[in-house]
């Protein structure tokens, strides 16, 4: 069992859109922004984590598949960590990481979309 948190932005749809009239040049460095960013909500996710053996901090993930990056953690304890349970109080640590760094992400995005709008003059 793992825990996963997901983001719905909207304009996602543009975003893809405008990613596919980019040169190539472009979208590897809006591609290497996602990745900084990607590592950096990860690095905080590990920094949040409760830590015992170490073992959940060791399981934190972020991998992007073309232009979606997925953030979580592969431990089976993850989820009950993250959200609590009937017995014990929620430690979040993946949705506090992901909350800290979206400004930066919703930045990276607006930018891409405004420089493909001025390459495609829309």
């Amino acid at each position: 069992m793992s825990v996963e948190i997901s983001c719905t932005i909207e304009g996602v749809q543009d975003f893809v859109r405008a990613m596919d009239r980019f040169d190539s040049a472009m979208q590897k460095h809006v591609h290497r922004q996602l990745v900084s960013w990607a590592a950096d909500v990860k690095a905080l996710a590990r920094q949040l984590v409760r830590v015992k053996t170490g073992y959940l901090r060791s399981k934190i993930y972020a991998v992007i598949r073309g232009w979606v990056v997925q953030i979580g953690a592969d431990a089976t304890y993850a989820l009950f960590l993250e959200f609590g349970t009937r017995y014990m109080r929620a430690y979040p640590y993946l949705y506090p990481a992901i909350q800290e760094h979206l400004p930066r992400l919703e930045a990276i995005i607006c930018d891409a979309l405004e420089v493909a709008k001025a390459e495609a003059s829309l």
